[in-house]
């Protein structure tokens, strides 16, 4: 068993080409023995975004704070927000956006994997 507070989980800026002030940190993961899941949270800083990209799996999606926009595969964004709850599925392309000036903080369950 393992219990984590996120405040002490570090936090790095990954390299993801098409990124723009985002910030990782895996408070559950394949470092943990997670069996099947990993937990990221990212936080995006305002005028931040994600890349607008595709992966073979889906993952879940929990807003924790803030506000902003997941822009979907036709180019439409839909708006997103604290206790928000989003599926991606596999190749669907996607992107999150802080249209906020506070940070868009959230919650990404990804197989292990794909950690």
């Amino acid at each position: 068993m393992k219990v984590v507070s996120l405040k002490d989980v570090d936090k790095i800026r990954p390299e993801m080409e098409g990124a723009k002030g985002v910030l990782k940190q895996v408070p559950i993961g394949v470092a943990d023995g997670s069996p099947n899941f990993s937990f990221r949270v990212f936080t995006i800083e305002p005028g931040g975004h994600t890349p607008y990209h595709t992966h073979p799996f889906e993952h879940v999606n929990y807003v924790i704070e803030g506000r902003g926009e997941i822009v979907d595969e036709r180019g439409e964004a839909k708006k997103i927000g604290r206790g928000d709850f989003s599926l991606i599925n596999p190749d669907e392309k996607h992107q999150y956006r802080n249209s906020d000036d506070s940070p868009l903080v959230v919650i990404c369950a990804v197989p292990k994997e794909y950690e």
